[in-house]
């Protein structure tokens, strides 16, 4: 082998050992270069993910504060409606306790007036001022929702009237009221008493 062979044979060699130093070269960019990608993927991959976290923690705090403003306001509406009733069935209990004690008053001026029919000597002013007392008591009465119950010829019910007694008759239907002993009353259509009276039982 020449001179000249051995330069070009060396030359050769260095050729290949700078280009094989080359391609390591790109190879371990190209390798950096994706470990790179690889590190920025995961990165927000779990950037994303950490998103996705508080934005599910936000939803649910938010879910959580608006059942508690809903139950907020359902308390309130039942404190208001409890308080109301309380005041309405305050309200009916005093009114009912004051109708009672009034109704023996009625009953004494009915009273009053039916033996007044029956005496032959009685005071015409003094029977018409006890007619007067009576009606305007119970023209009261009545605006504040106290209503007589149980007359002559009413069908009979247990929910509003005493019997008292039964006794047939034939110029009343079977099971209405004959005779009324003593008035019944409501307020706002609840029972205040019973009316006493005598039913008609036609065997």
């Amino acid at each position: 082998m020449t001179k000249n062979d051995s330069t070009k044979a060396t030359q050769a060699e260095e050729q290949q050992g700078a280009e094989a130093q080359a391609e390591q070269v790109v190879q371990d960019e190209q390798v950096e270069s994706q470990a790179t990608e690889n590190e920025s993927g995961d990165e927000n991959q779990q950037r994303i993910e950490a998103l996705e976290l508080a934005l599910s923690q936000a939803e649910q705090r938010a879910d959580d504060a608006n059942d508690r403003a809903v139950r907020a306001v359902a308390e309130m509406e039942n404190v208001r409606r409890r308080s109301a009733q309380d005041v309405e069935k305050a309200h009916k209990f005093a009114l009912e306790k004051f109708a009672g004690e009034i109704l023996d008053t009625v009953d004494n001026l009915e009273r009053a007036m039916d033996i007044a029919k029956q005496a032959d000597d009685i005071n015409q002013s003094f029977f018409e001022g006890i007619e007067l007392t009576h009606k305007n008591l119970l023209s009261t009465l009545n605006k504040f929702g106290v209503e007589a119950v149980g007359a002559v010829g009413d069908a009979f019910n247990p929910e509003l009237h005493q019997a008292m007694a039964m006794q047939p008759s034939e110029e009343h239907e079977n099971n209405t009221v004959l005779a009324v002993m003593q008035k019944g009353y409501t307020l706002s259509g609840r029972l205040l008493r019973p009316a006493m009276v005598m039913v008609v039982k036609n065997s």
